[in-house]
């Protein structure tokens, strides 16, 4: 009877040290994130540097933006000085202005203005946001909607109308946002870019029905779908909380986060073509990346419940730790630039796909989130 109740208090002891024990080793966690960055910065020291692939672009587009999301999501959790630095010399490289000019209506163009924002609200200089009011006031006084007519460009564009919004404490910028948000979830294509029946998205038009993947399935691109669940999760840590159209980003999250689930690999990714494996069915980082931003701030914010989304981020993590960090701080198994699975392909542990910092930037969004769990 004793070896019984020994037994039992061992078990129940052991119960509640692994239940009250962090989902995350944050410590680790920011570790990684550090490693990863480290990296980066000491192979392009040089801020303004342009970035020559193809052919030779500035470093303020959008790859090079996303990836200083990233770098300031970082900074908030762990606000060292030399982040700070890396992105206002960035910034004042680009006289905090676009490629394309204070006239461009393509959302990969201000994109940059994210970070100028965030700089921003640091500490507050009118030159920093001059460009920036100029080019979205532009948008916000013309009467077009329809600018995002492919989903990556909902990431690229929202948060700076609901950072904007936040700041300028007017609502017109989120009017705007929710407008050009449902003209893509409704109105591109045929009958809209979102798929309610599924609960994800086509690319753009090229992708919606009578598209479809070798295998019959619909063609859902994985970092396609990243790029809006990130802008979901963004656009609701940005606006307050009594902010105009709130509940359809909450229902839009929801429903793509349930949607994930399901066809999350056995390893922890998920594949490049979300419902058919057999075409380019490799692992991904930044679609992964981007799906674990997007559920954990779910999880944070009280939206997902947290007994069912965080073992899929814990698995997701975990895999992009073990297959795709290397010792060094880079990100293998990242899909190159492109609208479809097969761009950038076959992708492998050693490959360095076109561009390495949007891939980089998607994950220290996804390890900020983490960080942030409790």
């Amino acid at each position: 009877m004793k070896k019984i109740l020994l037994f039992f208090a061992i078990s129940l002891s052991y119960t509640n040290s692994v239940s009250g024990q962090e989902p995350f080793d944050k410590k680790l966690v920011l570790k990684e994130m550090i490693l990863a960055n480290d990296y980066f910065m000491q192979k392009w020291p040089e801020t303004g540097k342009t970035i020559i692939t193809n052919k030779e672009r500035p470093s303020n587009i959008w790859t090079r933006g996303v990836y200083y999301e990233g770098l300031m999501a970082l900074h908030e959790i762990f606000p060292k000085e030399a982040y700070y630095n890396y992105a206002f010399a960035w910034s004042e490289f680009h006289k905090w202005g676009f490629n394309g000019g204070n006239t461009t209506r393509n959302a990969d163009n201000y994109c940059a203005a994210q970070t100028y924002i965030d700089l921003y609200n640091l500490e507050p200089d009118a030159k920093k946001l001059k460009n920036t009011k100029a080019n979205i006031n532009m948008l916000l006084s013309t009467p077009q909607v329809d600018d995002w007519s492919w989903i990556d460009a909902i990431q690229m564009g929202m948060p700076v109308f609901a950072k904007l919004g936040v700041l300028e404490k007017d609502n017109r910028y989120f009017e705007k946002m929710y407008q050009m948000y449902m003209y893509s979830r409704n109105k591109h294509g045929d009958h809209g870019l979102f798929n309610p029946k599924d609960g994800l998205w086509w690319r753009d038009a090229d992708f919606d029905p009578p598209y479809k993947e070798p295998n019959g399935e619909d063609c859902y691109w994985s970092r396609g779908n990243g790029w809006v669940i990130a802008a979901l999760a963004k656009v609701l840590t940005i606006i307050p909380e009594n902010a105009p159209h709130k509940s359809q980003y909450v229902k839009d999250l929801k429903a793509m986060a349930a949607a994930l689930v399901p066809i999350q690999r056995a390893d922890g990714f998920w594949n490049v073509s979300l419902h058919d494996p057999t075409n380019y069915g490799e692992k991904e980082t930044s679609g992964t990346a981007l799906f674990v931003y997007g559920i954990a701030y779910g999880i944070n914010s009280g939206i997902l419940k947290k007994e069912t989304y965080l073992p899929v981020i814990q698995k997701a993590w975990n895999a992009i730790i073990k297959e795709s960090l290397h010792t060094n701080g880079f990100l293998g198994y990242l899909q190159s630039t492109g609208k479809e699975p097969k761009d950038g392909q076959p992708l492998s542990y050693d490959k360095i796909p076109d561009f390495e910092d949007y891939g980089l930037g998607c994950f220290l969004l996804a390890g900020s989130e983490i960080y942030k769990m409790k």
